[in-house]
């Protein structure tokens, strides 16, 4: 039985810090400045007016452009840990989405141009000048295969084909970005007009590139091998918890020093035959006490619904923990909690975390009360923090949750800070009512599944 009690003083997880995504945007900024202008000032302007010229140099202009973008991107989702505790992954992933189409329409922009820019050139029409710049300069048909490689895995990130694919297949695809990455450098360097002879720019460019790869293998290579190695997680047990919901229990090593919140979720990764190659993410239901820890998962694909036949003694690895989901972010010291379907595993272990003094009220929402699982187990942290449950059961039509509803269930709702945690749709509507409920923006913190 894993215990509701908090922590022992020994964890002390690492704060967030509202000051870093500032400094990552400023950073990311002056990058992108830099790279404009060694552009810029690298350029051979006297070709300019050459035929081809201006081309060329739209060409040279958007492939720096978009190279520097698409390494934004792999370090938005290096799991970069300062950065994730004060951002959330929900809204990296939503910024990584949004920039995605950036790099993919520069770097096409980029090849057009440039072969049109040769093409122009040489006289011999663009069709042509495509089997000779594949043919005749080193690294190009490598930097075609990586844009073809580039552009698959944009497609098939559209939500509509995304919402189709098994998560395992989507997580291959994209692992194209960095196969695409790593040919499309030497392509850069070896013929990019702002690196022939300008040695300085390419050393800078190196360093961005070295320093790029170097921090996604620390945070989502060393640091994850490293942890798992020192807690040894294994399953202990796996129980039932509601229909299609278990709870996998491992015991570790050291687990009192796992610098995890309440609220937080890991990518887990089994080492069972047929599981042990993809992690996926599960928040953790039961703060870790006693040497165990819990997660709680519902069965929605093949590797959520494997996780029911899991032997005791399964060796586990993880990433993480991950998410700012977590008690340190309010800003008030009343709470209301709100989730719906498997989104209460983090509101339970998120109230392990919360102060005896937040009069938390915990709103859930289900179409039937089968599905609520740890019920039992929320609704005594909540009273033990002199809190209330509130169940809502039935469909989305029967108990809406808007503004008003809000505030008769809560009528202090303004004055509280809010977690909402769920499914995406049920995320966006829930906070949409709270700001009309007048809770302030910052007042509200969330964390939106998806069911991959």
């Amino acid at each position: 039985m894993i215990a509701q009690t908090p922590f022992l003083v020994q964890r002390r997880p690492p704060a967030p810090l509202r000051w870093v995504p500032s400094v990552v945007l400023a950073i990311a900024s002056a990058g992108l400045v830099a790279v404009v202008a060694l552009t810029l000032i690298d350029q051979p302007w006297s070709q300019l007016s050459a035929p081809g010229g201006s081309a060329t140099f739209v060409g040279s202009l958007t492939g720096m452009v978009g190279g520097y973008l698409a390494l934004v991107m792999l370090v938005l989702v290096s799991r970069i840990g300062p950065f994730e505790r004060s951002v959330g992954q929900d809204t990296i992933l939503r910024w990584h989405q949004r920039l995605a189409i950036w790099p993919l329409t520069l770097l096409t922009v980029h090849a057009v141009a440039v072969t049109l820019g040769y093409a122009q050139a040489t006289r011999t029409g663009f069709v042509g000048e495509i089997g000779q710049l594949v043919s005749g300069y080193a690294g190009v048909l490598a930097a075609t295969v990586a844009l073809g490689l580039m552009l698959l895995a944009g497609i098939f990130s559209i939500r509509v084909i995304r919402s189709r694919l098994r998560r395992e297949t989507w997580w291959v695809l994209h692992l194209y970005m960095y196969i695409a990455l790593a040919l499309s450098i030497a392509h850069v360097i070896a013929l990019g007009p702002s690196f022939v002879n300008h040695p300085v720019t390419k050393f800078v460019w190196v360093v961005i590139w070295l320093a790029t790869a170097g921090t996604a293998i620390a945070y989502r290579v060393v640091l994850p091998l490293a942890r798992s190695l020192r807690h040894r997680l294994e399953v202990v047990e796996v129980r039932p918890e509601a229909p299609g919901v278990v709870s996998v229990i491992c015991s570790g090593r050291d687990l009192d020093r796992l610098p995890v919140a309440g609220g937080q979720f890991c990518f887990w990764r089994f080492l069972a035959r047929d599981m042990w190659w993809q992690a996926h993410p599960y928040s953790v239901s039961a703060l870790p006490h006693d040497s165990r820890l819990r997660l709680t998962v519902k069965a929605v694909g093949d590797h959520s619904s494997a996780l029911a036949r899991l032997r005791p003694g399964t060796k586990v690895a993880f990433e993480g923990p991950y998410g700012a989901f977590r008690a340190e972010r309010a800003q008030r010291p009343l709470v209301v909690l709100i989730a719906a379907g498997i989104g209460v595993t983090s509101v339970r272990s998120l109230l392990e975390d919360l102060p005896r003094s937040s009069r938390p009220v915990v709103v859930l929402r289900a179409t039937q009360r089968r599905e609520l699982a740890l019920l039992d187990e929320i609704e005594a942290l909540a009273e033990q923090r002199d809190g209330r449950l509130l169940t809502m059961i039935g469909s989305r039509h029967k108990h809406t949750l808007d503004a008003a509803k809000l505030r008769s269930l809560v009528p202090d709702v303004q004055s509280r800070d809010a977690y909402v945690c769920g499914p995406r749709d049920f995320v966006a509507d829930i906070t949409a009512a709270l700001l009309d409920a007048e809770v302030p923006q910052q007042a509200i913190h969330h964390e939106a599944y998806a069911l991959w």
